[in-house]
């Protein structure tokens, strides 16, 4: 496929001019004049540069990446038809779409710029972390920042024993069924083919612990409404999870919110005010 430049400028600069920044969760500011967002909000969105950014509106520069296609749809919160239709302008084939998928529906994006108070995250159905709140970074660390298998919190389970560190010692027997129970799910829904069965073959050559578990053949384990959590600074954390479910991509908005008035719910203002500066 070959690239319109001009398309592609064309589109760029009408989806950047028809987003506010409270839509993607910017403050506006006082002496706001620019329509829609500026270039450079767009492109640290995007996380890309901004004489990047802007060569494309000027229809310049060399031909964009699929991945740089990818981060500005998401960047830009696209829908998937919008998506589909800014590959074909940059020249590439549409990714496909599902359960694979790890482009966010804008609306839980919108859902998600505006939890800027509590903890959220948006995982995938392998508890891959696609997107934080300021504060569900602050509670767990930087989630998405693993690759491979290791983006699976159920991978890292049983694979990585720092990983436990944020959980209470007792809590751990359950958690162990709760992610085996879940993958056993999905690899039953996704086939044998799927990476959910690739994750498991993975976990049944490497984990002893994981195999035991496996071998129980349990279903329908879920996890406690509230989660607990260990805090290097602020010590232990009863949240209850609410869980919002895209069922097109089968993505999981998360949010975690405390008793008002409860230890917890202190322990949360406290996190808020001390961010990310008290992760290890």
């Amino acid at each position: 496929m070959v690239i319109d430049r001009t398309g592609l400028a064309e589109f760029l600069r009408r989806r950047r001019e028809s987003l506010q920044p409270e839509d993607v969760g910017l403050p506006r500011g006082q002496r706001r004049r620019t329509t829609g967002l500026r270039r450079e909000e767009v492109a640290s969105l995007c996380h890309m540069s901004t004489d990047y950014y802007s060569r494309l509106e000027r229809e310049r520069g060399p031909q964009p990446s699929e991945q740089m296609i990818a981060s500005i749809a998401q960047g830009l919160h696209l829908s998937l038809d919008e998506r589909d239709h800014l590959f074909r302008l940059a020249g590439h084939n549409p990714p496909t779409r599902g359960t694979a998928s790890e482009h966010i529906n804008p609306g839980l994006l919108r859902i998600l710029d505006r939890l800027r108070d509590t903890p959220a995250e948006i995982v995938t159905e392998l508890g891959e972390t696609l997107r934080q709140s300021p504060l569900g970074v602050a509670l767990t660390g930087d989630t998405t920042r693993y690759t491979g298998p290791a983006r699976s919190i159920g991978y890292r389970w049983f694979t990585d024993p720092e990983v436990r560190q944020l959980y209470p010692t007792e809590d751990h027997p359950f958690l162990s069924r709760v992610f085996a129970s879940g993958l056993r799910e999905i690899v039953t829904l996704r086939g044998s083919g799927s990476r959910a069965a690739h994750f498991a073959d993975l976990l049944l050559a490497q984990s002893a612990e994981f195999r035991s578990v496996w071998d129980d053949h349990e279903v329908g384990i879920r996890p406690h409404e509230v989660k607990r959590f260990i805090h290097p600074e602020v010590g232990l954390l009863e949240l209850s999870c609410q869980t919002l479910l895209d069922p097109y991509q089968s993505h999981h908005l998360l949010v975690y919110t405390a008793v008002p008035g409860s230890e917890s719910y202190e322990k949360l203002q406290l996190l808020s005010v001390i961010g990310t500066q008290a992760l290890r």
